[in-house]
């Protein structure tokens, strides 16, 4: 049993989803790992603490004073191994972003010591929310893992991104945190951007492009697979979040870049998101109108800021930084280019004028000091697979 003697605390916050707890901590329990649970008020008018009373085994605590009374909040916070959070609402985040401690759960967040790991839970709006992206961004620069959350249909006859992770998710998380395989990336940390940016027009359009994610993503999940600790930057996508791996959503090229930078120090960086080069100058309030008889509107332009370029010139740049040069013609030619114009250490090369972008397969050219490589056409994940075993290689 991987979890033997490990001691988790389980903060349930308010979520239609708690539910999903039940099944998680029978997960937690199976793998020899003692749980303690901490309702929060929300999360009691969805889980019971005789429910979960009865599959912890222990008593579930859900008022600060009463628990001062018997065994304190700092000796829970101290007592075990890893906290997690799940559900996470959109409160809670808030309240461990900017340090509350109004309740028994908030006060042990705010006092413990181990690591804590969050499976957020809420509705598509609050997720994407610049508020909630600014608070995950916070908790994430701190430390705190992230599970999910996942991408599917929601409470509301609605469907996105928001939904808690599956059981089997989070108790993957909490093993890959509590009991790691060894691995030869165990103990690095690595970046790795995916997915496109969205840059609004108004409040209802936007410039994007045909990125689907999935060589970013699965780069993350091939790299997490080696044992790193690995946090991806995920521009919009509809993909769900890989297991094992810290993640943080957000929606354009400027929320990416201090996403990044909040993320470093880090060992190795892989820039594999397809950022739009420009966004609008002048993003409309409201939405803009098709008049009759009227000229199209002429939309002034902006550079958006060089993502790769500062990271490679960071003051805290990992040791291997890689970038993607996603191209159309003369591929090899212009991915040079780009790694001496941009200071990366190595350049992944495609043509993306047939079906790579939103495709399942790809065909690299891996430029380096060394030369080129021209790899065979393979699937995403293999890419992902090759390129994780070389990272390892150099970081040694």
């Amino acid at each position: 049993m991987r979890l033997a003697d490990r001691r988790i605390l389980l903060i349930v916050s308010g979520s239609i989803s708690a539910y999903k707890v039940l099944e998680l901590t029978r997960l937690l329990r199976k793998s020899g790992a003692a749980v303690t649970g901490v309702l929060t008020a929300g999360g009691a008018r969805f889980v019971t603490k005789e429910a979960l009373a009865g599959i912890t085994g222990q008593r579930v605590h859900d008022d600060l004073w009463a628990a001062e009374a018997e065994i304190g909040h700092i000796r829970l916070a101290r007592l075990p191994d890893l906290v997690v959070v799940a559900p996470a609402s959109a409160n809670m985040l808030a309240k461990m972003a900017n340090g509350l401690a109004d309740d028994l759960a908030s006060t042990i967040l705010l006092a413990t010591r181990a690591p804590v790991l969050v499976a957020p839970a809420m509705n598509t709006a609050m997720w994407e929310h610049p508020a909630t992206r600014a608070n995950m961004a916070a908790l994430t620069a701190r430390g705190v893992r992230l599970v999910g959350p996942g991408v599917g249909a929601m409470a509301e006859p609605e469907s996105g991104p928001g939904r808690l992770a599956e059981p089997a998710e989070i108790h993957a998380a909490i093993e890959a945190i509590l009991a790691p395989e060894a691995g030869p990336l165990a103990s690095r940390h690595i970046l790795v951007t995916s997915g496109p940016t969205h840059e609004p027009i108004d409040p209802v359009r936007y410039i994007a492009n045909r990125s689907s994610g999935k060589q970013g993503h699965a780069i993350a999940a091939a790299l997490a697979a080696l044992g790193a600790r690995v946090t991806l930057v995920a521009g919009p996508v509809t993909l769900s979040d890989p297991p094992g791996v810290t993640t943080v959503h957000v929606e354009t090229a400027r929320e990416m870049l201090a996403t990044c930078e909040a993320a470093l120090p880090a060992d190795a960086a892989v820039m594999a998101a397809a950022v739009a080069d420009w966004r609008v100058a002048h993003e409309a309030s409201q939405k803009m109108k098709k008049e009759p008889g009227a000229d199209a509107p002429t939309l002034a332009m902006a550079l958006n800021p060089d993502i790769l370029a500062t990271v490679s010139r960071h003051a805290q740049r990992p040791r291997l930084v890689i970038g993607f040069a996603a191209e159309t013609e003369k591929v090899v030619e212009h991915a040079i280019a780009k790694r001496a114009r941009k200071g990366c250490d190595w350049i992944l090369a495609n043509d993306v004028s047939g079906e790579v972008m939103g495709g399942d397969a790809n065909r690299i050219h891996l430029v380096t000091d060394e030369g080129v490589e021209n790899w065979p056409e393979m699937a995403k994940a293999e890419v992902a697979e090759r390129l994780a075993a070389r990272i390892a290689a150099w970081l040694g």
